[in-house]
């Protein structure tokens, strides 16, 4: 009997260790979901999905959980906002094709639509409810192309009035309960920032935190009572950490500290809780203090993964958020405070693909090549294994001065579903680090910063389970940058390089930043060089103007509306490769900005990536 019976216990243990690898499409059949908003009656919660293949409203009712779709575009993005204070009119967001000019939209009861902000070249941004809840608070530049003005709509007859012109591009933060006080903040790099109150009353705008350089002050929300202004600053500390200061007596006094980035701070309607959120080596951590009882508020246990974007009802006996993992998207979750266990509103994942099959995030930390130490996450097909050695592929995030997260990527888990381990870097001048790691590539991007992905080559080579012949750099904006400097100031390092709307020529990218960036100009010129005055080294980190040194094969995509890094970047950088009779190739989506949102270009992007990695890489 044993031995008639040996072949297939063998056979069942062969079939439960073989790895499975995903369509993109399966990939894609992943549904992600975003936002949360209650309604007045606390019934159901108003989120974005892309179930439809793109950006939609969607409702969720709390009592049945059933989902259904508010709006119907098969174009642009739609991005619900808020609810209305007291009845189920929302508001909405949406731009053109990824161009990014977005304008605020009404969804009436019967499902049509207003835009509320019009204008061809009128860029809107909603801000927050006034306190009666009979009007809101918006941005726009739509008086001047340059300045991001702030403005106030009545919800009756829907006009707005200018209430703050911004000649000066200052960042708008946040508006008192009263309306008596605006906090702004002046941006002069990426560590030097100053704090403004500006009063309504009398008109007078106020500078204070009078600290000389390389402090950052942000605003955080203003006390129920409109008499504090709660403020984030890196004041002595490489974090950022949080502050409060009495307008009326000008008294400073310190409220939380951690030994990461304080990156939010709100308060829930009546201000009984007051909710952090913490930048944790790459990952999200959520507290929320009772401020009655001064007690810290115990979450709902759940997997690994991080809790994020929490959101309490009106009442403040509902809280909505999300969770997940790098091998779960985010779900929404919808908990009565006090209870025992949440209740998950949506399921993201597609049933047929197995967690198993997917990668793990670890946290590891490599030296670069002048031995600073860079943090980065990794990771590894389950397939490898020394004798089953697999290609890698070095990720960079977008910014300048973005960070790579832990988190569910589509992109990232299909390149490893399908064979290629990914390390996604930090490299110097990443955010979330301490604000010296961050400033360590100002006016010296493509050296030190560069560096640092190669320094990750000999990381992944000492993994017995690389392929350590077969490495590859991936990236997107500034990641797209760093790809096509490694192919043009480091051609022998990476074997292939993926470039996704990557900057080419900081000249021009640098001289045609979209005008709404005007508050954050002089940071850019500070970091990156200024495109008037600093021609020649500009000229000397961009590498459109030194291809002839690229000798590896160049994937590189790119969207036809992107008003960050416009078409011709690209354009010319093929043209540049092709004089080299280098293998490149080109995939443009006519109706995509700087990042593709619709599933049937995710779709050809993600594949066409993995096509040319097994071409040039495998």
């Amino acid at each position: 009997m044993k031995t008639k019976f040996l072949p297939i216990i063998i056979l069942l243990i062969g079939c439960s260790n073989t790895h499975k690898e995903y369509t993109i499409q399966e990939f894609m059949d992943i549904t992600s979901f975003g936002g949360s908003s209650f309604s007045h009656d606390e019934k159901s919660i108003l989120i974005r999905s892309n179930e439809s293949g793109v950006y939609n409203a969607y409702e969720i009712d709390l009592k049945t959980y059933n989902l259904k779709q508010l709006t119907f575009s098969d174009s642009n993005s739609i991005s619900p906002i808020s609810y209305f204070p007291n009845d189920k009119r929302f508001l909405f967001r949406s731009d053109q094709g990824g161009n990014e000019i977005l304008h605020i939209y009404l969804n009436n009861l019967d499902g049509s639509t207003v835009d509320l902000t019009p204008g061809v070249k009128s860029r809107s941004l909603f801000l927050n409810w006034a306190n009666d809840k009979k009007s809101f608070f918006f941005t726009s530049n739509k008086r001047n192309p340059k300045y991001m003005d702030l403005y106030e709509m009545d919800i009756d007859s829907f006009k707005s009035k200018l209430i703050f012109k911004n000649d000066d591009a200052l960042n708008i933060g946040d508006i008192s309960k009263n309306k008596r006080y605006l906090a702004l903040s002046k941006t002069y790099t990426r560590d030097n920032s100053d704090l403004y109150i500006y009063n309504f009353d009398n008109q007078n705008l106020k500078k204070f935190l009078f600290e000389e350089t390389d402090v950052n002050h942000s605003p955080a929300g203003f006390s129920l009572d409109s008499k504090i202004l709660y403020y984030v600053t890196d004041l002595d500390s490489e974090f950022r950490y949080l502050k409060k200061y009495n307008i009326e007596t000008g008294k400073v006094e310190l409220v939380q500290k951690e030994n990461w980035d304080i990156v939010a701070n709100y308060f829930s309607e009546s201000g009984k809780y007051r909710i952090t959120t913490i930048n944790k080596d790459s990952q999200t951590e959520i507290k929320i203090l009772n401020t009655i009882n001064g007690k810290y508020l115990k979450l709902p246990k759940m997997p690994s993964g991080n809790i994020s974007s929490i959101n309490m009802s009106k009442s403040e006996s509902l809280m909505s958020f999300y969770h997940g993992g790098a091998q779960s998207p985010g779900d929404l979750y919808y908990y009565k405070i006090g209870s025992r266990k949440p209740s998950r509103l949506t399921s993201s994942m597609n049933p047929l693909i197995d967690q198993k099959h997917l990668g793990k995030a670890k946290i590891v930390r490599f030296n670069s090549l002048d031995g600073l130490e860079i943090p980065a996450i990794y990771y590894k097909p389950p397939q490898a294994n020394r004798n089953n050695k697999v290609p890698a592929l070095v990720k960079v995030h977008g910014g300048p001065g973005g960070q790579a997260r832990v988190g569910y990527r589509a992109s990232t888990q299909f390149l490893v579903n399908n064979g290629y381990a990914v390390l996604d870097i930090n490299n110097r001048g990443s955010s979330g680090y301490g604000k010296t790691f961050q400033t360590l590539d100002d006016q010296a991007h493509g050296k030190g910063d560069l560096d640092d992905c190669v320094a990750a080559i000999d990381w992944l080579k000492n993994q017995n389970h690389i392929d350590g012949e077969n490495i590859g750099i991936l990236g997107g904006s500034y990641g797209g940058y760093m790809v096509m400097a490694a192919m043009a100031f480091r051609p022998d390092a990476f074997d292939v390089g993926v470039n996704i709307f990557g900057v080419t020529n900081w000249v021009r990218t640098l001289k045609s930043i979209p005008p709404w960036w005007e508050a954050a100009r002089e940071s850019l010129y500070k970091e990156l060089g200024n495109p008037f005055t600093q021609e020649d080294y500009l000229y000397s980190i961009s590498p459109l103007f030194h291809a002839e040194n690229i000798k590896k094969p160049v994937l590189i995509l790119q969207g036809a509306n992107d008003p960050r890094v416009l078409q011709v970047e690209s354009d010319e950088m093929v043209d540049a490769i092709k004089k080299q009779n280098v293998p490149v190739e080109y995939v443009v989506f006519p109706d995509e900005g700087h990042g593709f949102s619709k599933k049937k270009n995710q779709i050809t992007s993600n594949e066409t990536i993995l096509t040319f990695l097994d071409k040039y890489l495998k």
